[in-house]
C-alpha cells in the first residue's frame, strides 16, 4: 500500500487538503486524514494532486525509427510531464495495418513502457491511402484508427472507413491535409512566409478536408475526431458541425495556443511543425474555441526527431516538435497564471474530458479509480532545457523559456513512474 499525505485536490473548483490511500492499482480511500500502519508514505507537503494526464496524440517512433525516439525514452518523458496514458500514432515501420504488424509494437510497449500506451491502428495499408487496413483484426487491440501524418485523400475511402469504424464502435482520428493544397510549403502561408521567403501552406489545406469529413461523419454516424486544429476556419466548421449534432470532437496542441507565425524570427527547423503556426487571428480563434467548448481536449503531438534532422534550414528539416515534458507547465504559465483559462479547465482538457469523449476508464481521481496520479508544484519554476529531457528528441523552439507548474511525482496504476527527489 502507498499513502499520499497532505495533497491539495481540486473539488468543485476549490482546493482541499486530503490524503490518498492506494492499494495495488486502485485508489481505495480519499479522506482529510488517513492513518495506516505498514504502508509506504509520501508527504506531498501541500502540492497539488490531479488525475494522470491523457495524451491522445504522440509519436513514439518504434518500431522503425528508434534513432528519433524509443518507447523506453518516450514513456519516461511522458511520465515526467504527468501523463499516465498515451496513444501512439501509427506512422511506424511496419505500419500497424494488420495484427501481426501491431503485435511488434504491442510487445515493445509491454517490455519498455512505464505508463499505459494504447496504440492506433492505421486507416489504410502502409498509410498510403490506396487500400484499407485490416480493421476487424485490429479493432480489439487499438484505441482508434488514424493515418496521422497523412490526410486520407480519397473521399470514398474515408467514407467507407467511417462506416466500418462506426460498426466496430471505434473513432476515426484524422490528420486533415489536402495534399493538392500543401504547395511544397514549410510554414504558414502568411506575412511571415513572405518576409522570410519561404513557401507557405495555406489554411484551406486543413479546413477543406475537415469540411468534407464532418459531412461524411454525419452520414455514417462515426465518431470523428480532428487532430491538432490550427485555423479559424477549422474552428468555425467544427463549431457548426457540433451545433448540427454531428459526432465530431477535436484537439488543440499547446504550441498552437501559445505561438503564431510572428514568433518565427528566422526560418529554422526548430519552428517547423505540421500543421504550422498560423496567424495571430487563428491563434485567437483557437483560444476562443477552448473557452466556448468547441475544442474538446489538449494533446501534445509529441514528435521527436534526431538532432541532425532539425538542425537544417526550415524547408529541408523534418516537421514536428516535442511536447510531453513541457505541455502542462507551458499551459499553466501562459494561460492559467494570466487568467485566460482556469486551472480546472486545463486539467479537465488533459484528463477527464479525454476519458468522456472516448469512453475510457481513466482520467479520474476518486475512490475505486485507477491510481493514475500526477502531483504538481505550481510554484516551482524551471527553465526549459532540452539537454535535460528524458525524451531522445531535443527539438523544441522553447529552449530557455521559464515556466511554472512542474510535475514532481507521477503514478500509473499505483506505481511510481516519475519522481523528482529534490521536491519530495
Amino acid at each position: 500500500m502507498l499513502l499520499l499525505k497532505n495533497g491539495k485536490l481540486l473539488e468543485g473548483g476549490k482546493l482541499i487538503t486530503k490524503d490518498i490511500l492506494i492499494d495495488n492499482k486502485n485508489i481505495i480511500a480519499i479522506e482529510e486524514h488517513i492513518e495506516k500502519e505498514n504502508v509506504e508514505i509520501i508527504d506531498l507537503k501541500g502540492k497539488f494532486v490531479f488525475p494522470g494526464f491523457i495524451d491522445v496524440h504522440v509519436h513514439w517512433r518504434e518500431p522503425g525509427f528508434s534513432h528519433k525516439e524509443t518507447i523506453y525514452n518516450a514513456s519516461r518523458a511522458a511520465a515526467r510531464g504527468g501523463f499516465t496514458t498515451v496513444m501512439p500514432m501509427p506512422n511506424l515501420n511496419p505500419v500497424p495495418d494488420t495484427y501481426d504488424n501491431l503485435k511488434i509494437q504491442l510487445d515493445l510497449i509491454e517490455r519498455d513502457s512505464v505508463i499505459r500506451a494504447l496504440p492506433y491502428g492505421s486507416i489504410t495499408k502502409g498509410e498510403l491511402g490506396e487500400d484499407y487496413a485490416e480493421f476487424d483484426e485490429l479493432a480489439n487491440h487499438v484505441f482508434a484508427f488514424s493515418d496521422d501524418g497523412r490526410g486520407v485523400q480519397n473521399a470514398n475511402m474515408m467514407y467507407q472507413s467511417m462506416k466500418i469504424a462506426a460498426k466496430l464502435n471505434k473513432a476515426i482520428v484524422a490528420h486533415c491535409e489536402d495534399n493538392s493544397l500543401i504547395l511544397g510549403g514549410c510554414m504558414h502561408c502568411g506575412k511571415r512566409s513572405k518576409e522570410l521567403n519561404q513557401k507557405g501552406i495555406p489554411s484551406v489545406c486543413e479546413s477543406v478536408q475537415i469540411a468534407r469529413d464532418v459531412l461524411l461523419a454525419e452520414d455514417t454516424g462515426c465518431h470523428y475526431h480532428v487532430c491538432h486544429v490550427s485555423t479559424k476556419e477549422s474552428i468555425r466548421i467544427i463549431r457548426e458541425a457540433k451545433k448540427a449534432g454531428i459526432n465530431v470532437t477535436c484537439e488543440v496542441c499547446p504550441h498552437h495556443l501559445i505561438s503564431d507565425e510572428n514568433d518565427i524570427v528566422e526560418a529554422t527547423g526548430m519552428w517547423k511543425m505540421n500543421p504550422p503556426l498560423r496567424s495571430t487571428e487563428d491563434r485567437q480563434a483557437l483560444i476562443a474555441g477552448v473557452l466556448d467548448g468547441t475544442i474538446d481536449i489538449i494533446a501534445t503531438d509529441h514528435a521527436p526527431h534526431a538532432t541532425y534532422e532539425k538542425e537544417l534550414p526550415m524547408a529541408e528539416s523534418a516537421f514536428g516538435i516535442v511536447g510531453s515534458e513541457t505541455a502542462f507547465a507551458q499551459l499553466y504559465t501562459y494561460f492559467v497564471k494570466t487568467g485566460i483559462f482556469t486551472l480546472e479547465q486545463v486539467i479537465n482538457m488533459m484528463s477527464r474530458k479525454v476519458s468522456e469523449i472516448f469512453d475510457l476508464p481513466y482520467g479520474k481521481l476518486e475512490v475505486g479509480s485507477f491510481a493514475d496520479i500526477v502531483v504538481i508544484d505550481l510554484d516551482k519554476k524551471e527553465t526549459i532545457d532540452p539537454n535535460k529531457f528524458l525524451s531522445k528528441g531535443r527539438n523544441t523552439p522553447y529552449a530557455g523559456e521559464e515556466v511554472y507548474g512542474i510535475p514532481v511525482l507521477t503514478l500509473c496504476e499505483g506505481n511510481i513512474v516519475y519522481q523528482d527527489n529534490d521536491s519530495l
